[in-house]
């Protein structure tokens, strides 16, 4: 039986994402914007993958295109849904709750597995003083199971909270949750075991969806792709924020 690494949010930026900036361009790196470097990353994998796996993932990105996920999804002007969730140190939180604090930003990454997702972390975490200073909360939500082996400290020390929604069951309330092709979920599987991550083997993950959730719930930004290289900009993200400062 194959031993997987889980990777937890504290190892990404330990070890994983901090590689972004450990070379002679630091500077340059950290001028680039999010939706930058993920397209820096989707061309080398444009020209490096196998043809028969680059097939295989366009064909499920066409899949969730034409599932109507996207049309089906919480969107600009609905009332985002409440949830309790725990987070990386088994505390509740509550939506609602944390709108009393002001609005949130609630985003979803599919796992640590995910180097789209990881990269889209690191740069949520390198902004978290802008959303702080317009008064919004970052909310990261994942499908993976909480990792066992992230000590006390580490946990404490996260900027955002991360809450763990096993079985997508607050992504299914956002009408976010799509199913794999039997193709991507086969290479997700002997690839790293992703029923081992998200402890079931249902084949399901969410959108790498972005909202913005005014203090009264509801949504005022929304983004919502069929590809899970594609990631809301920061910028667009902070203007958002600053949209309900307006108001």
């Amino acid at each position: 039986m194959k031993t997987i690494k889980h990777l937890t949010l504290a190892a990404i930026l330990a070890t994983t994402l901090p590689a972004l900036a450990q070379s002679e361009n630091e500077m340059e790196k950290d001028s680039k914007t999010l939706t930058e470097t993920l397209n820096e990353r989707k061309e080398n994998f444009n020209a490096t993958a196998p043809a028969d796996k680059k097939k295989d993932y366009a064909e499920g990105i066409k899949a969730v295109e034409e599932s109507g996920v996207l049309e089906a999804a919480i969107n600009v002007g609905d009332k985002a849904p409440n949830f309790k969730l725990n987070n990386a140190v088994g505390k509740k939180v509550s939506l609602h709750e944390e709108l009393k604090n002001g609005p949130v930003v609630l985003v979803w990454y599919r796992g640590g597995w995910c180097p789209y997702c990881n990269i889209t972390l690191h740069y949520l975490q390198e902004n978290m003083d802008e959303f702080k200073a317009r008064g919004a909360n970052l909310l990261a939500l994942t499908p993976e199971n909480p990792d066992k082996s992230m000590n006390t400290t580490e946990k404490n020390e996260l900027e955002f909270q991360v809450l763990s929604d096993l079985d997508n069951k607050v992504a299914k309330e956002y009408g976010i949750v799509f199913k794999l092709t039997p193709a991507v979920a086969a290479r997700y599987e002997e690839g790293f075991g992703l029923s081992e991550y998200n402890g079931n083997d249902k084949g399901e993950l969410p959108l790498a969806a972005t909202y913005v959730i005014d203090t009264d719930g509801k949504v005022t930004y929304s983004f919502l792709h069929a590809d899970y290289r594609e990631r809301a900009p920061i910028e667009d993200i902070i203007q958002a924020l600053d949209e309900l400062k307006k108001d």
